[in-house]
């Protein structure tokens, strides 16, 4: 994970942020395509949209494959403020993304959800779903320099 890596996981907290301001679980992700540049950001929208399967990944997912074609998403990367959960990485096995970075891993989310029913976390790191698909998605992450960071934006919200 290099520099510029980072400054995209800060984006991507930044969107979790603004979508727990918006009432919402705090998750965000960006897509990024082959030069570097944010094509698509989404945030979670589990609570105002009334839809389980709102989570910040798949509303990017759903975004992008309407936007962009599977040539030009291969080239993609996924950012999200935390590990997409199995239905999340599925989401983007199936969109084409060729490259996942998060800054909180599943585990670390788990640390402080704990058995809160909005959040039943599943075991399954994204790595472990992308590893039974026909394709390679690459996987970065968790992101120790920003862990702080990416729990700040939990911090008091599952409790």
């Amino acid at each position: 994970m290099d520099a510029k890596d980072l400054e995209l996981l800060r984006a991507a907290i930044a969107v979790a942020a603004r979508s727990r301001k918006h009432s919402n679980h705090p998750f965000g992700a960006l897509l990024v395509d082959a030069a570097g540049a944010i094509r698509l950001e989404a945030e979670n929208s589990v609570v105002t949209g009334h839809d389980c399967t709102g989570h910040a990944e798949t509303n990017l997912m759903r975004l992008a494959s309407q936007a962009f074609g599977r040539e030009f998403l291969a080239g993609c990367t996924m950012y999200a403020s935390t590990e997409p959960c199995a239905m999340c990485a599925a989401a983007t096995y199936w969109g084409n993304v060729g490259r996942v970075v998060f800054a909180l891993s599943e585990v670390q989310l788990l640390e402080m959800t704990g058995s809160n029913p909005d959040n039943p976390t599943l075991s399954l790191p994204c790595r472990e779903v992308f590893a039974r698909g026909q394709r390679l998605v690459q996987v970065e992450g968790p992101a120790s320099e920003l862990e702080a960071e990416a729990r700040a934006v939990h911090a008091g919200f599952w409790s």
